[in-house]
């Protein structure tokens, strides 16, 4: 497997970004420098993360997010620890 993250990533099943392999690998988010464990889905080039809002849903069963601007840092945590 490549050391190298995917431009925009989504940790819902029905995105068609979403990538198993990767999510089970483990990764971190930082946002404007800041570490984020609430992440959605990202995206590196446009510089956007989406972020789940609390425990609230939407009628579909899926979780309500907001859309923040900034710089997206996206890394693999194993990677963090060795």
């Amino acid at each position: 497997m490549s050391d190298t993250l995917p431009d925009r990533l989504a940790a819902n099943p029905k995105s068609p970004f979403y990538d198993a392999a990767i999510l089970e690998r483990g990764i971190g988010v930082r946002f404007k420098g800041v570490e984020k464990t609430n992440v959605e889905e990202y995206c590196v080039s446009e510089g956007w993360v989406r972020l789940t809002v609390g425990s609230t849903v939407d009628r579909k069963g899926d979780p309500m997010t907001i859309k923040l601007q900034g710089e997206v840092e996206p890394y693999f945590r194993d990677a963090e620890e060795g």
